[in-house]
């Protein structure tokens, strides 16, 4: 299997990227989010892939990061899920937001992207919950938190996992206000998630 490309980026266009390597160029399928941190064209690029076999067709997809490839492969093994909604769960949400939500439940952020509804979102929350690691998750709190001034402890970590997943910073801390703060940082963010549920 081809593991990666490294050569010249010769075009982009939505969803797609072309790799050229010793004169051949291949067409990559990708995600916004590996799009959007691609160099110019004509410069030279790395991209992690997997080659995708159908009884009609091989496709090829590539990813900027390890990570990005390795919840592709994951999402994919979903019963029901395909290259396609895949791709575009991942254009949603970073590897590591995604692996808050599963981790978390959350199930409803996954909603968010065109194609994929409750039965899917819900399918992938549970035949993935056990496959996130700790590290993937922990990686998902640190962009979290990272992304906003919410301090540090579990507490903060929660609360910027919230926000991350698109809730305000107050409400995250309403939530978040009830459940005992000594609880492990998966615990907290999936009361949190809980309660910003049931009041919707």
């Amino acid at each position: 299997m081809i593991y990666s490309l490294r050569g010249k980026l010769v075009h982009t266009q939505p969803n797609l990227a072309v790799v050229e390597c010793s004169g051949v160029g291949y067409a990559c399928k990708t995600t916004a989010t590996t799009l959007a941190t691609l160099p110019k064209q004509g410069s030279e690029v790395l991209l992690y892939t997997y080659l995708h076999v159908t009884d009609n067709a091989l496709d090829l997809f590539g990813f900027a990061g390890s990570m990005e490839l390795n919840f592709f492969k994951m999402v994919i093994t979903v019963t029901g899920v395909g290259p396609k909604v895949a791709l575009a769960i991942l254009s949603d949400l970073t590897p590591e937001k995604l692996a808050l939500c599963i981790a978390a439940g959350d199930y409803k952020t996954l909603t968010r992207t065109p194609g994929v509804g409750n039965k899917i979102a819900q399918r992938i929350v549970l035949e993935l919950k056990d496959k996130v690691s700790s590290d993937d998750l922990s990686m998902g709190v640190k962009e979290s938190g990272g992304a906003v001034d919410v301090g540090t402890g579990s507490l903060a970590e929660a609360i910027g996992a919230l926000v991350a997943l698109g809730y305000s910073r107050s409400e995250a801390a309403v939530a978040l206000s009830k459940l005992d703060v000594s609880l492990p940082v998966e615990e907290l963010i999936k009361g949190g998630l809980k309660a910003l549920s049931s009041h919707k």
